[in-house]
């Protein structure tokens, strides 16, 4: 789908405010909050996947990790959760169901969350995921939309599932590489979130469909900046860039560069094929934080004791009516 198809479609409904609607609709962010007293908002998210792995405990871990880092984006602890499967009962053995629920159930009780239920039908293709309810304090709720003027950006995870998943479906991918893409996909935003939490953090989303670029330019708008991004600081995983210099960039990644061109400048002396890997949806991906430039090295530092890979990869440097991206 378009990445603009929905939002045009939904604001022609008519959908009703509430004075304790902390995040609607009104910016793109990565779930809804809702005010139920002074010391305690809910945030509500979805998402699900269609089989990204070979392996249904693989795809389970991924797909629930995926859906709880929404919460984690918006400053918040994941509470509940609910099943959310379609699932191909003709064709596929009941086995993968089980072992794609039980990779899902892993991580759901790594996160702290508890199952609480769900929801089934019977599809020709196969698709799983959760329903998350969370919890944040009404004034620590964070936005992709309030970055600053010489905040720094930081991602916390390396990119390029989306063209890994193409080259591992095209039988090119190394056993090494396919293995630190699922590690990648299936690892929490949960401990990124904690060494966040001590930072004053002015802006959060995490990396999606849209890719690096696109939820790049999301918060720029969001917050009527101009950002840039620094290709060469940006982690990879192990080949893409191989894999994107062959012609192996999935469609999702041409439609978010042609969606978001009007608000995006690429350098001209730019290789092909990272700018390419800008635009690369993602899966699971990481946080990507905005935060005052002093205080950025101290919280990738802290990130990077627990094994965080996470890089400062771009500033925020001045307003904007529109919000832009330079990718440099």
């Amino acid at each position: 789908m378009d990445p603009g198809t929905l939002d045009r479609i939904v604001s022609g409904l008519d959908i009703q405010s509430h004075p304790d609607l902390i995040v609607g609709l009104e910016t793109p962010d990565d779930a809804g909050v809702f005010r139920l007293n002074d010391q305690t908002a809910l945030i509500q998210t979805l998402d699900f996947l269609t089989p990204v792995t070979d392996d249904p405990y693989e795809f389970g871990q991924i797909a629930a990790a995926n859906s709880l880092s929404d919460v984690y984006a918006m400053g918040g602890t994941p509470v509940t959760v609910m099943n959310i499967v379609c699932f191909p009962s003709c064709d596929l053995p009941e086995d993968v169901l089980a072992q794609t629920l039980k990779g899902g159930q892993d991580k759901i009780n790594e996160s702290g969350a508890v199952l609480v239920g769900g929801h089934s039908v019977d599809d020709p293709e196969f698709k799983y995921g959760l329903s998350v309810t969370g919890i944040v304090h009404p004034d620590r709720v964070l936005t992709n939309c309030a970055a600053r003027i010489g905040d720094a950006i930081i991602l916390t995870k390396p990119i390029g599932t989306g063209i890994m998943s193409t080259a591992i479906k095209a039988k090119l991918a190394e056993e090494n590489q396919i293995q630190e893409a699922v590690a990648v996909m299936s690892r929490l935003n949960r401990y990124a979130a904690e060494v966040m939490a001590d930072f004053d953090v002015h802006a959060c989303t995490d990396v999606t469909g849209f890719g690096l670029a696109g939820h790049l330019i999301e918060m720029a708008r969001g917050a009527k900046k101009q950002i840039s991004l620094y290709s060469q600081k940006v982690p990879l995983l192990k080949g893409v860039l191989t894999f994107a210099n062959m012609g192996l960039v999935p469609a999702g990644a041409h439609k978010n560069r042609a969606f978001f061109k009007d608000l995006t400048r690429v350098s001209p002396v730019m290789d092909r094929a990272l700018a390419d890997l800008m635009f690369d949806p993602q899966t699971s991906g990481g946080l990507m934080i905005s935060l005052k430039k002093q205080e950025a090295p101290f919280c990738v530092a802290q990130m990077e004791k627990k094994g965080i890979n996470a890089r400062i990869v771009g500033e925020v440097n001045k307003e904007s009516s529109t919000g832009f991206l330079d990718i440099l």
